[in-house]
C-alpha cells in the first residue's frame, strides 16, 4: 500500500538534481508549494497535516527568527517571503514616479478584488478592500442609522476597539448597547439562546465575533443572522480572526456585513482588511468619510480614505496566491493537529483546564487557550519567554467595571510554519511550570491591553 506520508524519496525527486542546497534557495517562490501540495493528491487534509516533510516546504518559505518561538500568531502573522518580496517591489515601483505608478496599481487592484471574492465566496461588488477589521467593522457600526433608545445586543468578549465603537456612539447618541457575558467554552445553542432570549422591540443591531479573539469561541453565525433578518434585526460580525484559518463561504453566513484584519490567517502585508456587505445593505450603510450619492449602492464608497497604500494593497494578491497555493482545507488542518498536539499533552493534567471546544466537529484550528490552576498566567507568560523563549499572550480579566470576562488564560496560537519541535518545547516548558512552578526570577509579563491580543 503506498504511503501515506511524503517519503524521503519523493522529496528529493522534489529537489531535483542539484539537492537541497537549491531547494532552500528557491524557498521564496510558490513553485516548491504548489510542487509540494501536486504530490499530495489524492490524500485527505488531515493525512497531510502529518506529514513533515510536505510542511518543512511551507516552514521555507518565511525568512524567522527561529531563537524565539512565536505562539501568538493571532495577534499579526509574519508575510511569506513571496509576500515581502512582493510589498517592496510594489512600494519601490510606485516610488519612482507617484502620480503615475499610483494609478496603475490601484488599476489593477480590481484584480485582487474579483480573486478574493471568488475565493471567500461572495459577488465582486459586495467586497471592499480596507486597512483592517477595525477599520471595517467602524465603517458599518458608524455607517447604520440609529436612533436614541436603539439597540445592540453584543458580548463582553468581543473586541474592544469595537465595544469602544458602541460605547462612543451611547455616549454621542443615546442608543443602548446590551453586552452579554458567555461561559467559556459555550456550546452553540447556549450562544443562540443568549441572544434570542436578549431580544427586545427596541433591538436593531446584533454585533458578535465570528470567533473571539480571546479563546477563539465559534459563534453559529448562520443561525444568528437567521433569528436576526426575521426580527428585522442587522448582523454585523467580526471575522478578524477567522477568514483564512478555516474555510467557509461568506455568503453562506447570511450576516449583513463581516470585517476581517488579512494581516493575521491570510498573512498579508499590514494595512490589508476587507469588509464584506451583502448587496442589498449596501445603501443602508454610510461611508466612514464621504462619498458622491451616486455611489450610495456601490461597495467601493466604503473604501473613500483619500490617498491609498496601494504598494502595501498590491501585495494582498501575492498572499491570497500563497494561501490558494497551500490551500484552505489543508491549512485548517494543519493549524488543527498542531493545536490537538499539545492540548491532548496538556489536558492530562488535573490542574490544566483548555478554555476552548476542541472537540468534533472542529470549533477550533488554530487558537486556543489553556488555564493553569495556582498559576498567574502573566507569571507563566513570562516564564516561558525568560526559560524556553516562548512567545505567547496572557489574558487576564478585569474587575468591574471595566471587566471584560471573568477568567485568566493563555493564548496559544501557532501558525503553518511552526515546527513539531517548537510545539513540544511549548509542551515542556508548560509540564515544567506546572510541575515545579515559576520562580520569582521569572518575572511578570505585562497585563496586555486586550487589542494587542489581537
Amino acid at each position: 500500500m503506498k504511503s501515506q506520508i511524503w517519503d524521503r524519496r519523493s522529496f528529493l525527486r522534489l529537489c531535483g538534481a542539484v539537492g537541497i542546497t537549491a531547494a532552500a534557495v528557491n524557498a521564496g517562490g510558490l513553485e516548491r508549494i504548489e510542487a509540494a501540495a501536486r504530490s499530495t493528491a489524492g490524500r485527505t487534509p488531515e493525512e497531510i497535516a502529518a506529514d513533515e516533510f510536505y510542511w518543512r516546504e511551507v516552514q521555507l518559505a518565511y525568512k524567522l527568527d527561529r531563537t524565539l518561538i512565536n505562539l501568538n500568531n493571532g495577534f499579526t502573522a509574519p508575510c511569506p517571503r513571496v509576500v515581502l518580496e512582493s510589498e517592496f517591489r510594489y512600494l519601490e515601483m510606485i516610488n519612482m514616479l507617484p502620480v503615475h505608478y499610483q494609478a496603475m496599481v490601484a488599476e489593477n487592484v480590481e484584480t485582487i478584488r474579483r480573486r478574493m471574492a471568488a475565493e471567500f465566496g461572495c459577488a465582486t461588488d459586495e467586497l471592499a478592500l480596507t486597512r483592517g477589521a477595525s477599520e471595517s467593522l467602524q465603517i458599518v457600526q458608524n455607517g447604520l442609522d440609529l436612533e436614541a433608545g436603539d439597540e445592540v445586543i453584543t458580548t463582553e468578549q468581543d473586541y474592544p476597539r469595537m465595544l469602544t465603537t458602541w460605547d462612543q456612539r451611547m455616549r454621542r447618541e443615546g442608543i443602548k448597547v446590551t453586552r452579554l457575558q458567555f461561559p467559556v467554552p459555550a456550546t452553540q445553542d447556549q450562544l443562540y439562546r443568549l441572544f434570542e432570549e436578549a431580544i427586545t422591540p427596541r433591538t436593531k443591531v446584533f454585533h458578535f465575533c465570528h470567533i473571539t479573539n480571546l479563546t477563539a469561541q465559534l459563534f453559529p453565525v448562520q443561525r444568528l443572522a437567521r433569528l436576526a433578518r426575521s426580527r428585522g434585526i442587522v448582523t454585523i460580525v467580526d471575522g478578524a480572526h477567522a477568514l483564512g484559518q478555516f474555510p467557509f463561504k461568506l455568503r453562506d453566513l447570511e450576516c449583513d456585513a463581516y470585517g476581517v484584519s488579512l494581516h493575521k490567517w491570510l498573512m498579508a502585508p499590514i494595512g490589508n482588511g476587507c469588509l464584506y456587505v451583502r448587496r442589498e445593505m449596501i445603501p443602508k450603510f454610510w461611508p466612514l468619510q464621504a462619498a458622491p450619492e451616486q455611489q450610495d449602492g456601490d461597495i467601493r464608497k466604503f473604501e473613500a480614505i483619500g490617498t491609498h497604500p496601494w504598494g502595501i494593497r498590491a501585495a494582498l494578491g501575492e498572499a491570497l496566491a500563497f494561501h490558494q497555493a497551500v490551500g484552505g482545507e489543508r491549512k485548517a488542518a494543519r493549524l488543527r493537529y498542531l493545536t490537538l498536539r499539545w492540548a491532548a499533552a496538556l489536558k492530562a493534567h488535573p490542574r490544566v483546564r483548555i478554555l476552548t471546544n476542541l472537540g468534533e466537529p472542529p470549533e477550533a484550528w488554530g487558537v486556543a487557550a489553556v488555564n493553569v490552576e495556582g498559576l498567574d498566567m502573566r507569571n507563566l507568560a513570562a516564564f516561558l519567554k525568560s526559560k524556553y523563549r516562548i512567545v505567547a499572550v496572557p489574558l487576564i480579566g478585569g474587575a468591574p467595571p471595566n471587566q471584560v470576562f471573568d477568567y485568566q488564560a493563555l493564548r496559544v496560537s501557532p501558525n503553518i510554519y511552526t515546527t513539531l519541535e517548537e510545539i513540544d518545547t511549548f509542551i515542556e516548558g508548560m509540564e515544567d511550570a506546572i510541575k515545579n512552578g515559576i520562580p520569582p526570577e521569572g518575572g511578570t509579563a505585562p497585563a496586555f491591553p486586550m487589542e494587542s491580543a489581537g
